[in-house]
């Protein structure tokens, strides 16, 4: 890694002390993280890069304290671009599926089954998004619009293809969906910059993730284009067609039920060749599937949608939500064989994210056919929007208001426990508050109270877990030809129409959340404030790298620990330390970093984290991955030079091995992990300062690089590392 020519002017002698800080998620500049004005870059890109402050009066930039500012700016690595960004949006029940494998638990018991049971509904969404546009392309243009009704502007220009036999415009139109599939295939084959030593080796893991979904879309498509051929009597070409489709989709959905051959080391040659084998059979047999149903010259039977169709979706939808009740099931089960005292149980994450994914994904695709329809007049007359679409949209409208509902009822429930817990703090914090800081108090109070929301979100991925039987519900009820509206009448006695109000309602939410992802995803880039706000998800969704969805983001991680582990590694070379300060998700960079350190590298570095969730969050989100064995591994490896810094007005970080408040029993003497975790009183007083007008603000998740606890933690980890070079 080059540093440019003006890197000799930048290093100070080498027994200075290199202060090297990462950012979190929010993506701040440069010149706010250094808090200083004029910086300029030592090392790295526009997207990723390392910086100091531009040399004036104190030659190699030296602070009081004795160390050397240097920043890692990677906030333009998950989303540098508006064009990147829209693509994490349009990508995002994709991400969401392959981060919700990384949640899965620890142990052999559930571990393989949730890992298995993700890349199926990860290979179930790549499914749906073909038959959306299949949708679109084939049931409501081919067949509806240039079948049985007019096209109206802007396909009048389509009319071409309106006098032409039904099998030839279905032929043709079904390059739409190919195009869709090559679409995510270029989207999913984007690379960053190589780096020398990435992070995940998973990159053959991902070509065959890749082969087998792309042969899964083909051969759904084909699966569409030969059912509704065959409404007019099976041939013999049909029937060969729809047994090598059945077959293409049994061999994909194999190589990812077997646990371990994809990933097994033993058995990657063998996963290669049989996905490649499998993606050239899909491609074989979708040009056999396009050629049998151009040329074949009987007639159609009359039907208001494309046959078949409705029916292939309704079994996608069904198996689904199957998928996902038993992913449910499975880490409910281990949840309530576990630790339920725990304020976010580790394993259940795995099946909220998957219902997220599964979620956006059905309203995405039931909206786009179902406001295609609208758009297209294509629903008039007889026959409507396939019935699985209907009830997926209407489950996407019951999901969000069960939601809504849960998360007010558990914040009322909660709220009281909570202000409990906060008054108990804020009374130890200031035994004898003045008079006049009583309104400053119970701001406090109220900070605290909502940080602590965290600690109950347990509760609510339970509940939220548990709603997947309303999707399973309506799947089969979609299935079974059972209308929404006339259902609804026979039970509940409902007038007609007002499942209709919320069929409507649920296609304008989708729309709605669509229309808002896209403004997000604009919004992020251009917004620093904005990016604050949103910039966690995708920056943690493309943090982990492609285990389930091929299609999805690819992990910036790849680059950045790398990049820091090379930085670290010249920078140690060069000085007699280094303090790695990394605030919110970048203390869990440079945690992974850590672990990769050479040993003669780690003996001159030390770990300063503040605002951290990697006890809080990620050690119960991913605990296969960043449990506390890893954890105390990080602070051996360092020689437990390691200081957390936490408040607890902050709703994200929090302590990692012990929180220290007021009142708990003192730590384990023997035990190094129990010296690690400080907490800060937040705020340092109710009072404002003599000479000054306000109080001292509450920090919460502020990182507070200038605090004088902070400075007084990087002195602190300095001098350790000077005394270590010392002996």
């Amino acid at each position: 890694m080059s540093e440019g020519p003006r890197r000799h002017r930048d290093e100070p002698a080498r027994h200075d002390i290199v202060e090297l800080r990462v950012h979190g998620v929010s993506g701040a500049r440069p010149e706010r993280v250094l808090d200083r004005t004029h910086v300029h870059q030592v090392a790295g890109d526009s997207s990723g890069g390392f910086h100091r402050q531009v040399p004036e009066r104190q030659p190699g930039n030296i602070e009081p304290d004795g160390v050397t500012l240097e920043a890692y700016r990677w906030g333009d690595l998950p989303s540098g671009t508006v064009g990147r960004t829209l693509s994490l949006v349009l990508l995002l029940p994709f991400m969401l599926s392959n981060v919700a494998v990384w949640m899965r638990p620890v142990g052999r018991r559930g571990g393989p089954g949730v890992t298995v049971l993700c890349r199926l509904l990860a290979l179930n969404l790549t499914a749906l998004y073909v038959l959306s546009i299949a949708g679109v392309a084939l049931d409501l243009l081919a067949w509806r619009c240039l079948g049985v009704a007019r096209c109206p502007a802007p396909f009048t220009g389509m009319v071409e293809l309106d006098g032409r036999q039904v099998g030839q415009r279905l032929a043709v139109l079904a390059l739409l969906p190919v195009a869709a599939v090559v679409l995510l295939r270029l989207l999913g084959a984007r690379r960053r910059r190589p780096v020398a030593h990435p992070l995940w080796a998973v990159e053959p893991l991902v070509g065959r993730l890749r082969a087998i979904h792309v042969a899964t879309a083909l051969a759904v498509l084909d699966l569409v284009l030969i059912e509704a051929r065959s409404s007019g009597g099976r041939t013999t070409a049909t029937t060969v067609l729809l047994a090598l489709a059945g077959a293409v989709l049994l061999v994909c959905v194999g190589l990812l039920v077997v646990p371990g051959l994809l990933d097994g080391a033993g058995t990657a040659r063998a996963a290669t060749w049989s996905a490649g084998t499998v993606r050239v059979l899909a491609y074989g047999m979708s040009v056999a599937t396009l050629a049998a149903v151009a040329l074949d010259g009987r007639g159609w039977p009359p039907s208001p949608g494309l046959p078949g169709y409705g029916r292939i979706v309704g079994w996608a939808m069904l198996g689904q939500m199957a998928l996902l009740v038993l992913l449910s099931g499975l880490v409910l089960w281990r949840y309530a064989r576990g630790d339920r005292r725990s304020a976010l149980p580790t394993g259940l994450g795995a099946a909220v994210m998957a219902a997220l994914a599964v979620g956006l994904a059905g309203a995405f695709s039931s909206n786009l056919v179902y406001q295609t329809g609208q758009l297209l007049g294509g629903y008039q007359g007889e026959g409507g929007p396939p019935l699985p679409y209907q009830w997926t949209i209407l489950a996407f409208f019951l999901h969000v208001t069960a939601g809504v509902v849960l998360g007010g009822a558990i914040t009322l429930t909660s709220r009281r426990p909570r202000w409990r817990a906060a008054r108990t703090i804020t009374a130890c914090d200031f035994p004898a508050p003045p008079p006049d800081a009583v309104e400053e108090l119970h701001g406090v109070t109220r900070a605290i109270a909502r940080a602590r929301f965290t600690e109950w979100l347990g509760m609510l991925t339970v509940s939220y877990a548990a709603l997947a039987v309303i999707g399973l519900t309506t799947g089969v009820l979609g299935l079974l030809g059972l209308e929404p509206d006339q259902l609804a009448r026979s039970l509940f006695g409902l007038p007609a129409g007002s499942v209709g109000i919320g069929l409507t309602a649920g296609s304008y939410l989708t729309a709605s959340v669509v229309l808002a992802l896209l403004l997000g995803g604009i919004l992020a880039y251009r917004t620093a404030w904005f990016r604050r706000h949103v910039g966690i998800l995708w920056d943690l969704g493309t943090f982990w790298p492609r285990a389930a969805h091929p299609f999805a983001p690819p992990s910036y991680a790849d680059r950045a620990v790398p990049e820091l582990v090379d930085r670290i590694t010249q920078l140690a070379e060069r000085h007699a330390g280094v303090v790695l300060c990394g605030h919110s998700h970048g203390s869990v960079l440079l945690a992974i970093a850590v672990l990769r350190l050479p040993p003669e590298v780690r003996q001159r570095v030390a770990l300063l984290t503040y605002g951290s969730p990697l006890g809080r969050l990620y050690a119960r989100l991913f605990p296969a991955y960043l449990n506390q064995e890893v954890l105390r591994d990080v602070g051996e490896r360092v020689g437990w030079r390691w200081l957390n810094l936490w408040r607890d007005t902050d709703p994200v970080g929090g302590w990692i091995f012990a929180a220290h408040r007021p009142g708990d029993p003192p730590p384990d003497a023997t035990d190094p992990a129990g010296r690690v975790d400080r907490r800060l009183r937040d705020p340092r007083d109710l009072l404002a300062p003599p000479g000054e007008h306000r109080p001292p603000p509450i920090r919460g998740h502020q990182p507070g690089e200038a605090d004088p606890e902070f400075r007084a933690a990087v002195r602190e980890l300095a001098g350790r590392l000077r005394d270590q070079g010392r002996s």
